[in-house]
């Protein structure tokens, strides 16, 4: 190839490289053939003497440089070969006698070295896109890619069964065609609605922009999110019937021993004089019960209808010591940070805080410890801390489970509500037990913006 920039330019046509180096090597010869000649036509040897050295010199000189031709080309077709190899994606071809002594032989130890890097680089490719395939093939979510025109050219086990139908039958059809022509003109991860051959429901469609030969194609990732729903939901259900069969059998035993235990204080005869006394503490009983079940179920409804949030401009900091305020029970220190206000329901954060702040105390008056409220502002975020010094969270799962409670007494609604309230204005409550000391950190995270 010539570096040269004119080299494509219009000009007189040139000899190519082959016939270059055998005139070359002619021109080399030529002055000792032209001294030899002027030699033996002035010297004393004869005229058939002459001319028959003459002719086999001129024949020796031109089967040499004949040899000289093929051996300056033989090692260039060689690396030809070889390129042209790599070329076509064929990485097995060597080069031989290459040694790094000489100029061709440098170049040809380069270019086995070239093929064997290339070689390498192939097979992992390969291997990683066999591997890539097999996870594809794998997920439970559909994958589908289109090309720049919108037609499928991918589509993986999960995408067959939701289009039901096999790749080769949906290979080349376009996006309008399979029901999915306006998901791909997302710019974000959506949700929703719609029917396929293989099925209905919610799903999440998250689109990705790759290129292939240059080209923009279309990647679409759809999540069947209803089947994920319906086992959340299930679980839910089964960890609130459990919760609920348990407070629901507190109640119901004692009342139905009571029950019997009056049948045969009724049934007997003649009735006992205490009589009364006994029936009035069994119906005592009843009533307790029958009252506490009423209580349950108004925390139930209380929990269940939480109003949407009526936001409005507020000085943090203002209600959290109004808040510290009403705990009277131990004293809560203040690590308050910078006044700010914040876009909220001022109500229903006042109740969230109040239900935190009366957990962290219930778990610190049995040590004796300490509590404290802190909050700061990182980036766009309120991050609000409420500390105590108890013995730490429980080993358990179910402390946001409805009505699940450790303390004797507890309604079990607490932290559900205070959850749900962060969650409705766009934030999240966590709690953690705390690295530095025995106790638990409960964190909240708030828009702190006040537009």
């Amino acid at each position: 190839m010539s570096l040269d920039p004119h080299a494509n330019r219009a000009g007189p046509r040139r000899l190519n490289y082959e016939t270059r180096i055998f005139v070359s090597a002619l021109v080399v010869a030529a002055p000792g053939l032209i001294a030899l000649v002027v030699v033996l036509w002035n010297g004393q040897v004869g005229y058939k003497i002459a001319a028959a050295t003459t002719v086999l010199v001129f024949v020796l000189t031109l089967l040499l440089a004949l040899e000289h031709r093929r051996r300056s080309i033989y090692p260039l077709r060689t690396m030809s070969n070889l390129l042209e190899a790599l070329r076509e994606g064929d990485y097995s071809l060597r080069g031989s006698n290459s040694r790094r002594d000489d100029a061709i032989g440098e170049v040809i130890v380069e270019i086995n070295t070239l093929s064997q890097t290339l070689r390498e680089q192939r097979l992992a490719v390969e291997e990683k896109s066999a591997l890539l395939a097999k996870v594809i093939a794998a997920l439970d979510i559909a994958v589908l890619a289109f090309d720049a025109e919108g037609f499928l050219k991918l589509a993986n086990p999960a995408a067959e069964r939701l289009l039901g139908h096999p790749f080769k039958q949906l290979n080349g059809r376009s996006a309008d065609s399979l029901g999915v022509g306006d998901w791909l003109q997302l710019t974000e991860p959506s949700i929703r609605e719609r029917s396929f051959p293989g099925g209905g429901g919610r799903w999440e469609v998250r689109r990705a922009v790759f290129r292939e030969d240059g080209r923009p194609h279309d990647l679409l990732v759809v999540t069947d999110l209803s089947r994920t729903l319906r086992e959340e939901e299930r679980l839910a259900w089964q960890r609130l019937l459990r919760v609920l069969g348990h407070e629901l059998n507190n109640s119901l035993a004692p009342i139905r021993s009571m029950a019997a235990t009056l049948g045969k204080l009724l049934a007997s005869e003649p009735l006992a004089d205490d009589w009364r006394e006994d029936a009035g503490s069994a119906l005592g009983v009843i009533g307790d019960r029958a009252e506490a079940l009423a209580r349950f179920m108004a925390r139930y409804t209380s929990l269940a209808r939480l109003p949407p949030p009526r936001r409005r401009k507020f000085a943090f900091a203002e209600l959290t010591r109004r808040v510290v305020q009403l705990e009277q029970r131990l004293p809560v220190s203040i690590d308050a940070g910078q006044d700010l206000e914040i876009r909220a329901d001022p109500d229903q954060i006042e109740q969230a805080l109040i239900n935190l702040l009366k957990n962290a105390v219930d778990a610190t008056l049995p040590t004796s410890g300490s509590v404290g409220v802190r909050w700061r502002v990182v980036v766009d975020r309120l991050i609000v801390e409420i500390i105590d010094s108890g013995r730490g969270l429980p080993p358990s799962e179910n402390l946001f489970v409805p009505f699940f409670t450790t303390k004797p007494g507890g309604s079990g609604i607490g932290l559900v509500l205070a959850r749900q309230i962060i969650e409705a204005h766009g934030g999240t409550l966590t709690l953690e037990n705390r690295i530095d000391a025995s106790g638990c950190v409960a964190t909240l995270s708030l828009p702190a913006h006040a537009d």
